[in-house]
């Protein structure tokens, strides 16, 4: 069987690539941390991106146990955080964390390397214009601007290494697992006043693409290495984006039965509310003030290339998911809530075992 060394292999994207290839592919997983149970990964091997001698001695023990040539690397490895406070480790991880490794993988004969971005290196667009991979380049945040110093740095380190670089939508799956879509339900599950409000034009929106698809994408990518051209890049993501406001009366509907109503609001009005929001005592909130100027934007994603170079198409989509995960919300609430690191509200945990989502009629 070929061999797939995947990093980052004990988180959310990690686990589930290692399961799909480990039918077609003897799969080594890379991380700092070991996955709960090995599973899918034929071997485990610890490092540390951070530290040059880690990352000599993970890469000299694949090439010592597998031999030099490797069928693909898929790096997921990365620091994100949703603080937005600046912090060293998107340079230590991200950026340089990929040179030690593009540098310690230079003596094996690797068929392709790909790296996992984000759709969010782009400028955003306008409901309508969608973004392909020659639109314009302008992250905002540290993560998105670490992701786009990384391409650059594969680009040219490792220009002789074939390569392609995905730029990923949202990822979800059926429990969610989405920060941004699951505290969205949470405001709304628990009638909270700021589900009713948003700092931003509601017809704007992001892509998303489902976990599964996502891995769809890695495995498509694999098994068309040898006729891609030596460097690609891909927008991953489903071609429908749904609005904000979409979102909400969707959420609405499925979750308490009825129209939910959100309201644009200024944004120095909301920025003052997350500010306070942020230094009150109780659950640490997650929207903060530097979210609320990012509001407006809008990603809606051209995926031909994609659909071209290696056939991927989104067998799935967010609005026919939505059901299934309300459902799934409802018939566990603090399961979910557990799944998604969410506070569970008081009013729930007094419930008993089979607490329903009855109680969230609760003003």
């Amino acid at each position: 069987m070929s061999i797939v060394v995947i990093t980052g292999c004990s988180g959310f994207i990690g686990r589930a690539t290692a399961r799909a290839l480990s039918d077609q592919h003897e799969v080594i997983g890379l991380d700092d941390h070991a996955p709960r149970v090995l599973g899918s990964l034929s071997e485990f091997v610890p490092v540390d991106l951070t530290n040059d001698a880690s990352v000599k001695a993970a890469v000299g023990h694949i090439a010592s146990r597998c031999g030099r040539r490797l069928a693909s690397v898929i790096h997921l490895a990365a620091y994100y955080d949703f603080s937005g406070e600046p912090s060293p480790l998107y340079e230590q991880v991200t950026i340089r964390g990929t040179e030690r490794l593009l540098k310690n993988l230079e003596p094996l004969e690797i068929e392709q390397f790909i790296f996992s971005s984000t759709m969010l290196v782009h400028a955003p667009s306008e409901p309508g214009a969608r973004i392909s991979e020659e639109s314009p380049i302008e992250p905002k945040w540290d993560y998105p601007r670490s992701k786009w110093e990384t391409e650059r740095l594969i680009r040219k380190q490792g220009a002789s290494l074939p390569h392609a670089i995905l730029r990923i939508a949202g990822v979800y799956d059926d429990g969610w697992h989405s920060p941004p879509l699951a505290n969205q339900i949470q405001r709304i599950f628990e009638r909270k006043l700021i589900s009713h409000v948003f700092p931003g034009d509601l017809s704007h929106g992001q892509a998303f693409v489902a976990l599964e698809d996502l891995v769809g994408a890695f495995k498509q990518l694999i098994q068309s290495r040898a006729q891609l051209s030596p460097a690609e890049t891909l927008l991953i993501g489903e071609a429908e984006t749904l609005s904000y406001d979409e979102l909400q009366r969707e959420f609405g509907r499925l979750i308490h039965g009825e129209e939910w109503v959100t309201n644009s609001i200024p944004k120095s009005v909301a920025k003052a509310g997350a500010w306070l929001e942020e230094h009150a005592p109780g659950e640490e909130p997650f929207i903060r003030p530097w979210m609320i100027d990012l509001a407006d934007d809008h990603f809606e994603l051209d995926i031909t290339r994609a659909r071209e170079k290696i056939g991927w198409n989104p067998n799935r989509n967010l609005r026919a998911a939505l059901p299934r995960m309300i459902d799934r919300l409802k018939a566990d609430p603090r399961s979910w809530y557990r799944e998604n690191k969410l506070e569970t509200p008081r009013w729930l945990e007094t419930e008993g075992p089979n607490a329903r989502v009855e109680r969230a009629s609760h003003p």
